[in-house]
């Protein structure tokens, strides 16, 4: 079986997810490669190979594609996907699930209208009246913008100058497209959250982010702390829910703790990392994504039975 790891550049630092998913793959023996999305170029017609062309030349089409792309998944990251899909290719997650995924506030949107529970989120045009935001919320609230990942682009706002100093920026460098999302605060999980990974339709474990001292942030990639943490039926249906909800087959679910002992989901994420969470669960994440193709598609080479990392 041929897998390719799609991922923005050709030649970016290999992270260690993408060298995972390719080690992985070669112990089961299939064929795994890591493929830029600048090295394709794509054709629209009505033949099959002829129809996408890797670095200047016709190629054999993988039997499974996994994008990497995540927030940086660009118009046509997208159109790849969407030709792949056309061509019979298997692509875990689709191009619709990774755009809905990507856009913060239409993933809330689709969350909210199947009642499941996430913090008051409100998306503001400019120029934002900053009495409407103090009205809504009150301090603290949470700023994000429309994309990102690894808690780029989030900001605590705590009090009425630095929210008229950020928006006096804003309003002079930031175009109509990139408005902000406006979010509750949930003081209850401060500096720490969950992450919860969806493999086909199955929580297969969760890990608790713990935050640098004083970061109201719980980035495992900004130097935050990583621990097992048991999945508990609620966890368990949250992160299932959400991650169906997006059409994602492999996700990352955030859950935030709630002054109350429950959760709300704080994000989804169609690219989540695994180093962490590897490193605090001891699961093959990258086995469990191959042992759940095997599963559906019985007319792939079948895997030994997955090990843990």
């Amino acid at each position: 079986m041929l897998i390719w790891i799609l991922v923005n550049k050709a030649n970016p630092e290999n992270s260690l997810a993408i060298q995972r998913y390719i080690d992985e793959a070669e112990a089961l023996g299939w064929e795994c490669r890591k493929i830029g999305a600048d090295t394709i170029d794509i054709i629209v017609n009505r033949e099959g190979e002829r129809s996408l062309i890797l670095e200047g030349e016709r190629t054999v089409l993988p039997d499974v594609v996994i994008p990497k792309t995540g927030a940086g998944s660009s118009y046509f990251v997208l159109a790849i996907l969407r030709q792949l899909e056309k061509l019979g290719v298997v692509v875990v997650n689709n191009a619709d699930s990774v755009m809905l995924a990507k856009d913060k506030l239409q993933s809330f949107q689709v969350l909210a209208t199947e009642s499941l529970p996430i913090p008051k989120t409100m998306l503001a045009k400019f120029p934002v009246p900053p009495e409407l935001i103090e009205k809504e919320f009150g301090y603290p609230f949470v700023m994000k913008k429309l994309s990102g990942s690894q808690g780029r682009g989030v900001m605590l706002i705590k009090e009425h100058q630095q929210l008229e100093d950020v928006l006096g920026m804003m309003d002079t460098t930031t175009k109509d497209e990139n408005h902000l999302i406006f979010q509750q605060y949930i003081s209850a999980s401060k500096g720490m959250d969950l992450r919860v990974i969806v493999v086909g339709g199955r929580a297969i474990g969760a890990m608790k982010r713990t935050g640098k001292a004083g970061s109201f942030k719980a980035n495992f990639s900004a130097g935050g702390t990583v621990e097992n943490y048991p999945l508990t039926q609620e966890i368990e249906w949250l992160a299932i829910e959400a991650a169906n909800t997006l059409g994602l087959s492999l996700a990352g679910v955030d859950l935030l703790f709630d002054d109350k002992g429950h959760f709300q989901i704080c994000e989804v994420n169609s690219n989540p990392g695994i180093e962490g969470f590897e490193q605090a669960t001891n699961i093959n994440v990258p086995g469990e994504v191959y042992k759940f193709l095997a599963l559906k598609f019985p007319s792939f080479p079948q895997p030994s039975k997955v090990k843990s990392v």
